[in-house]
Formats: structure tokens, C-alpha cells, sequence
């Protein structure tokens, strides 16, 4: 897909210059970090609903800064559906004011006790959650992540350094503008927010070897930037992936209900991971199911990548074309939708195991044995049963936001939120106790 860091960050050399700057920018985002760690909720939350409000005043000046970044992204050739995610509308930016305030009125995951008891020998201790400190986040064509990743850092009790890539530069400049002087406003370091995106793909580079400076490092975009930064960083990464998601149509499954999950997985925003990109439907059901599908998805647009059975099955008016593996790796962006028909279950988990990138898969079915199986099966971050695959987001599951959605193991996977912005200290007290 077209984007401002498709190539390799690490193509262009890396500067002294532009290592000391970015340097400079980390060390203040760590000092800045430290007046968090005594920041009380009050002090935050007032901080977030000021974000906010500032964002809304600001809308005028946003919509004429994203303007520019869509002409540009235009005349690039950008793709519909990275054009979708770069765009900014008054109603959008009041949607990511208003999450800011939804992250204002959760609970503060700062000083919560993990777990906690008081030894044998006397020792109390507990674990308790603890800012990470600098969070780093380097995506692409997404200003409205500029406004999420701040927001979640700030309310866990983290700076953020951002490199948004150039396909949203006018707009994220004037975002980070304005965030900065709402933290200022509020007697809150500026600094707690930073862009480094003056510093092209050198600061990128430059941030990723941060190391000690930068305690965490999340990539969100593509395919090709995120494997980039996850080969050459040395400040540890969580790993967020492409969607691969995939809806499956079982054999026993109420298609009055299908319908409207598939057409919303599909179509309600193509431009995202969490958008279904495959259509997996029993043989049991699929001469019922597939024509009227296929025709409903045809009304909006989508462009059905087949198998022969799909093929035979699909009207006159649809937009079809023979599925090849490509289609079923594929992560489209777009309004196309890669359909296969399988003869059983175990074929659908097996067609997911081979192609899914682990993000999110879902089950439409009424046996409760079959959604057991395919939930305790499916190997992906997120799963949904009898319901739309747009449900894996921080802010439809409760977290108020995300800041990316992690398809590794080790320490997030998932949504990540609040929580997963945090990591935990042991405190122990004693009265004199020596180790025997």
C-alpha cells in the first residue's frame, strides 16, 4: 500500500545532527515524564478534558491543515483506504475529543494493586501498576492516533515522542501544537507530547536506537513498517499487526443474522484492521447464503476474490474474480473480499491457521459446541462469536481508547489501553527484616 514509510526506515543514513536532536527531544520527554509521577487523577483528567476542548476550538485550523496532507496524499496516488484514515472531519475531531473525555472518567491504572499480602516472616508487599515512562510511536497516515497515543499516555502516566510519517504532516504539526499548550495551560510540561516528524525517517532511526531514553516503542501502520521497526529497534517493541480477519459462516449459523455482521465487518469502514478482508461459509449453507451475500456486498461496492464454488454461486451483477493465495494472505484496505466455501469446521480453523495474521476472527453459528471450538482454536488476539469483527478497538471494549492493537504474546496482546501502558513495581515493607 502507498504510504509515507513504505521503504525501509533504515535506507536513509542517519545523521549526527538529527541523532542529538532526537536525543534532546527524548531526554526532555523523560524529565517530563517525572512530574507525572506524582500527578494526582484530578491533575490529569483536568488535562485531558483541556486537550479536548482545545482540539474542538481548534477544529477550523485542523480540517484546513488535513486539507493539504489529503491534496498531497491525492496527487501520490494514495489508496481510498489510507485516504479514509488520514481524513479529518469536524464530526471526527469532535469524536476524538469526546474519547478523550471517556478516557478522562476511567479509573486511573497508576498505584493499582496488582496483587498484594503480607509474608510469613512479616514482609508486606504488594505489586503495583507504574507508568512505563517515554512511550515512542511511530504509524502512518493516522492523526488521529497523535490524539489517542497523547491522551493514553498522558492519563497512565507516560510522555509520548510521535512520528507520524509525511503523509499527515500539516495535520499532525498543528495537533501537537495544540496538545502541547493545552498541557501547558494546566501547568503540565509541553514536552509530555512531541513530534519528531521534522526529522524524516533518520528520526525515526534515531528514536528507535533510544535506547534507556525511550522505554517502549509501539509501530502501527503496514506491513513493511512494522517488521522494520521490530528488526531494528533496540528499544523493546510491542509488535501491533495487519488485519487479516476473517468471518465464518458455519453450517448451523441464523443468516438473517450473518448478513448485517458480514455487511458491517466488511463495509462499515474498509480502511482499518479490524475490516473482515475474508469470507469463509460452510458448503451446508453456502447456496443460500452466498448469492444473497454476495449481491449485498456487490450494492456497496465490493469486489468478491472467489472460489469456483463462490464463483458459480455469485449473480450475474457482482463484481467477481478467481481467488489466488495472495487473495487469501491479503490484507486489502479496500472493498474487496476474498471468499472461499469449506466443507466443515475444521477446514475453517484450518484455512485461519494457514493465513490469519492473529488480529481478530469471528464465528456466526447457534452450536454452542462449534463457537467453544472455534474460540478455544482460533489462535488470534480477538475472537467474536454472533458478532462484528469492528468490536476489536480500545474504545468499543471499554479502554476509552487504544493505542494500537498487539498481535504478539509477551506483555499486551489486544487492544491496548490503559493498562498495557503501564508496568509494575514491587514495594516491600518491613520492620528490620535481614534475609537468613
Amino acid at each position: 500500500m502507498t504510504t509515507s514509510l513504505e521503504h525501509p526506515l533504515t535506507e536513509a543514513p542517519q545523521a549526527p545532527d538529527v541523532t542529538a536532536a532526537v536525543r534532546a527531544v527524548a531526554e526532555r520527554a523523560k524529565i517530563a515524564s517525572r512530574t507525572l509521577a506524582t500527578a494526582t487523577r484530578a491533575t490529569k483528567d483536568a488535562a485531558l478534558r483541556a486537550m479536548a476542548d482545545a482540539l474542538v476550538e481548534a477544529t477550523p485550523q485542523i480540517v484546513e491543515a488535513n486539507a493539504v496532507d489529503l491534496e498531497r496524499g491525492r496527487a501520490n496516488g494514495t489508496s481510498a483506504g489510507l485516504l479514509d484514515r488520514l481524513a479529518l472531519t469536524p464530526e471526527r475531531i469532535v469524536a476524538i475529543a469526546d474519547a478523550l473525555r471517556e478516557l478522562a472518567a476511567l479509573p486511573d491504572p497508576v498505584g493499582e494493586v496488582v496483587r498484594g499480602s503480607t509474608l510469613p516472616n512479616g514482609l508486606r508487599m504488594r505489586q503495583v501498576r507504574v507508568p512505563m515512562g517515554v512511550v515512542g510511536m511511530i504509524y502512518e497516515a493516522r492523526p488521529n492516533v497523535t490524539v489517542d497515543a497523547a491522551g493514553l499516555a498522558l492519563k497512565s502516566g507516560n510522555a509520548v515522542i510521535l512520528r507520524g510519517g509525511s503523509a499527515a504532516a500539516a495535520s499532525n504539526e498543528l495537533i501537537v501544537d495544540v496538545l502541547s499548550r493545552a498541557l501547558v495551560s494546566q501547568r503540565l510540561p509541553g514536552a509530555l507530547v512531541q513530534s519528531i516528524d521534522a526529522y524524516g525517517r533518520e528520526g525515526a532511526v534515531a528514536l528507535m536506537h533510544a535506547r534507556g531514553l525511550v522505554d517502549i516503542l509501539v509501530p502501527r501502520g503496514g506491513a513493511d513498517l512494522i517488521q522494520t521497526v521490530v528488526r531494528e529497534s533496540t528499544v523493546p517493541v510491542v509488535e501491533t499487526g495487519v488485519g487479516n480477519v476473517h468471518v465464518y459462516v458455519d453450517e448451523t449459523a441464523d443468516l438473517a443474522m450473518a448478513l448485517p455482521i458480514l455487511l458491517n465487518a466488511k463495509t462499515q469502514r474498509v480502511g482499518v484492521c479490524n475490516a473482515a478482508e475474508t469470507l469463509l461459509v460452510h458448503q451446508a449453507v453456502a447456496d443460500e447464503f452466498l448469492p444473497v451475500a454476495i449481491a449485498m456486498l456487490a450494492d456497496e461496492g465490493v469486489t468478491i476474490h472467489g472460489c469456483e464454488e463462490t464463483l458459480a454461486l455469485a449473480p450475474e451483477e457482482a463484481d467477481v474474480v478467481p481467488a489466488t493465495d495472495e487473495d487469501w494472505a491479503k490484507e486489502y484496505l479496500s472493498l474487496d473480499l476474498a471468499v472461499k466455501v469449506v466443507d466443515s469446521l475444521d477446514e475453517a480453523l484450518e484455512h485461519i491457521r494457514t493465513w490469519s495474521s492473529g488480529h481478530t476472527e469471528a464465528i456466526i453459528t447457534r452450536d454452542l459446541a462449534s463457537s467453544e471450538r472455534f474460540v478455544a482454536e482460533v489462535d488470534s488476539a480477538a475472537v467474536m462469536v454472533n458478532a462484528s469483527t469492528r468490536f476489536t478497538d480500545g474504545g468499543q471494549l471499554g479502554l476509552g481508547a487504544e493505542i494500537g492493537i498487539s498481535t504478539q504474546k509477551l506483555h499486551a496482546r489486544g487492544p491496548m489501553g490503559l493498562g498495557e501502558l503501564t508496568t509494575t513495581k514491587w514495594i516491600v515493607h518491613g520492620d528490620g527484616h535481614v534475609r537468613p
